[in-house]
């Protein structure tokens, strides 16, 4: 199936929060290859053997996000953000109530050299990495939300500025600004951890 283009998808996206059935059935067709896509990069970063699978991940994202009724659609941008936050969420949830069993136990490790690097050095869990811009998200929120679009979401730097309604140059620049400060903080965890 060749990728559908912004418009139609956008089109799509405002006819569903108009209320059209129709619109909906149409749109996970488009949209699944994309979804697949950003929930195997998750998947690919968890431990192996996790019970969790892609296909579990992308319905449970899709049913979240069908089930959003107070989400306004403006572009294709915005859905597959948002996409990538249900996924997030999806997995650190996971991730707590597994730890939570098993306290004391190896946990999932993330690695951050999929996407541009967060962290040169190790690679945290992906609770701590959490936990980490949650509380990037208190000091500056902006810059936690292109860490979670650019890592997370897979967004380019013109589409996190698009999402954003920022100019590429300040995403560059709080991209950078987050990463050192996500590698300040879990750093900080590791010793505290030791």
């Amino acid at each position: 199936m060749p990728p559908v283009s912004s418009p139609d998808l956008t089109r799509l996206l405002l006819a569903w929060g108009r209320g059209e059935q129709d619109a909906l059935e149409k749109l996970y067709p488009l949209v699944c290859a994309e979804l697949r896509r950003l929930a195997h990069g998750y998947m690919r970063r968890e431990r192996p053997g996790h019970i969790l699978e892609t296909s579990a991940l992308v319905n449970e994202a899709y049913l979240r996000l069908v089930e959003s009724p107070k989400v306004r659609w403006h572009n294709r941008t915005q859905f597959f953000a948002l996409s990538a936050q249900l996924m997030r969420r999806i997995l650190v949830d996971f991730a707590r109530a597994r730890r939570s069993l098993k306290r004391g136990c190896e946990v999932s490790c993330l690695s951050l050299d999929y996407a541009p690097r967060v962290s040169a050095e190790s690679s945290p869990d992906l609770v701590a990495l959490d936990d980490g811009l949650n509380a990037l998200a208190e000091v500056d929120p902006r810059k936690s939300q292109v860490v979670e679009l650019r890592f997370f979401g897979g967004l380019s730097v013109e589409e996190t500025a698009e999402a954003l309604k920022v100019s590429p140059d300040t995403v560059m620049r709080d991209w950078k600004l987050a990463k050192a400060w996500l590698r300040r903080e879990l750093s900080k965890q590791d010793a505290n951890d030791a």
